[in-house]
């Protein structure tokens, strides 16, 4: 059958981790399907809502490659996509349920709420409204008015829940609860029904943290008399340390993570595996993630957040990813320390990539192809115990390169084979403080590459400056 499934995010913030897997793995399934996958905004918390929060949580998932079929900037059948647009549905629905006796208005006021809520802490019954206003059949002219669910009494809610398995909650445990504040905003599990009626969501795959959501939920379903979608609540992703991720520990954002050099093949990879599994397969590019996806692959116990396995998948995926796309994305940050990437950078890139894990890293080895001579790290210690020794064997190995009439990886390489032929010695001999004088350090990209890409005028220079 065909899915769809959607993620519906509030604008309070950035695009969190947990929200991208969520928006990933809804993603996947109606992708599977060949469904269809909504973006809805919940925006009726008024007080916390920003404006570029929906910038940045659109933009992170088009970095990601998470495409919406319906949704803000591409419009839809179902349109508008964000709550605040569709106050009028709601209000419509909420006054259908008050004509059927589904819900009713109650103008208790805060303060007789508050002394229910004192009173059952005082005497360990149940903290819930009380029903005072259920039979009263209060109108519009009873003024502002909160409008209440009538929850019925006696009966059981139940779910079985894609990921978990059926979960049973007793209506008892569920007053008659607040569809509509007196102001006229409505609710958060009473907006998300509607919506995901009118929209004809069809499977809601979400974080555990709105598994509580579910009962009130479905009572909303059945008042409205719409069918229910089925429900997945994922486990949540801990850090490191086994705790909640969190802001407060470290980075949690999907725009850190672009910043901090990922890719966004890589992110999309490992937020797949964090929690869903296929096999012992580590290593997916979407196409596949679309064909082998299932929702029976989603695990039951919390994923746990490894930054050194994130590494190592975007290790991988710098080097898969055409050299031209790694080049690409990995230009602006060269750029923001400061250097312009030249005709060589492909080829740069083409060099380096292997030995690195992330596009900053991948700038930062870099910069010794484009810095002056004076900004270059040089290890001292190599400098002394390692090209010192050997500046005559260096200074041969210049005069020799300075004859060639052509600069390229292997006119160099006959060269300086031949300059250690003539000395009697190996090239090892020759190379790393060969190495030592180019880059400043002993360990680095291949020899005859450093040269090439250095070229000829830069590669003299360092060659004969010794880093005295």
């Amino acid at each position: 059958m065909s899915h769809r499934t959607r993620f519906a995010p509030s604008p309070t913030g950035y695009l969190h981790i947990g929200g991208a897997r969520t928006a990933l793995f809804n993603w996947l399934l109606a992708r599977k399907s060949g469904g269809q996958f909504i973006l809805r905004i919940e925006d009726t918390d008024e007080d916390r809502n920003r404006e570029e929060a929906v910038d940045a949580i659109l933009d992170g998932l088009g970095w990601l490659g998470i495409g919406w079929d319906e949704g803000p900037r591409v419009g839809g059948p179902h349109a508008p996509y964000r709550q605040t647009e569709r106050l009028d549905t709601y209000q419509a629905i909420a006054q259908r349920l008050l004509d059927e006796g589904k819900a009713y208005r109650c103008t208790c006021s805060t303060e007789r709420l508050q002394a229910l809520r004192e009173a059952a802490k005082e005497s360990g019954g149940r903290r819930g409204y009380d029903g005072h206003c259920r039979t009263l059949g209060l109108g519009p002219e009873a003024g502002p008015a909160a409008i209440r669910l009538h929850v019925p009494d006696g009966t059981s809610v139940e779910v079985d829940d894609l990921i978990k398995g059926p979960v049973t909650w007793d209506s008892t445990e569920f007053d008659d609860f607040i569809l509509v504040r007196p102001d006229g905003m409505p609710m958060y599990n009473f907006v998300v029904v509607c919506d995901d009626v009118a929209m004809q969501v069809t499977d809601v795959l979400r974080g555990d943290e709105h598994l509580n959501n579910t009962p009130k939920q479905l009572l909303i379903y059945a008042a409205i008399g719409a069918p229910r979608p089925r429900f997945g609540h994922m486990p949540l992703i801990l850090d490191e340390q086994g705790r909640k991720m969190s802001k407060r520990f470290g980075d949690v954002a999907v725009g850190q993570y672009r910043d901090r050099g990922f890719l966004p093949e890589a992110l999309v990879n490992y937020l797949a595996r964090l929690g869903w599994a296929h096999g012992d397969a580590e290593l997916f590019d979407v196409p596949a993630l679309v064909q082998m996806f299932s929702v029976e692959g989603i695990g039951a116990s919390a994923g746990k957040w490894d930054i050194a396995k994130l590494k190592w998948v975007n290790a991988h995926w710098m080097k898969s990813l055409p050299v031209e796309r790694i080049a690409a994305d990995g230009r602006p940050f060269l750029a923001a320390r400061g250097f312009e990437a030249g005709a060589n950078w492909v080829e740069v890139v083409r060099v380096l990539r292997d030995r690195c894990q992330t596009l900053v890293e991948l700038a930062e080895s870099a910069a010794v192809f484009y810095q002056p001579d004076v900004d270059v790290v040089v290890d001292r210690e190599a400098v002394a115990g390692v090209l010192a020794p050997a500046a005559a064997l260096v200074e041969a190995a210049a005069i020799a390169f300075a004859a060639l009439p052509e600069w390229t990886e292997a006119s160099l390489e006959v060269a300086g084979n031949a300059v250690c032929a003539e000395a009697g010695v190996k090239l090892g001999k020759l190379a790393q403080p060969l190495r030592v004088a180019l880059i400043g350090q002993k360990v680095g990209p291949g020899l005859w590459q450093s040269l090439a890409l250095l070229g000829r005028e830069t590669s003299l220079r360092r060659m004969r400056t010794r880093w005295s």
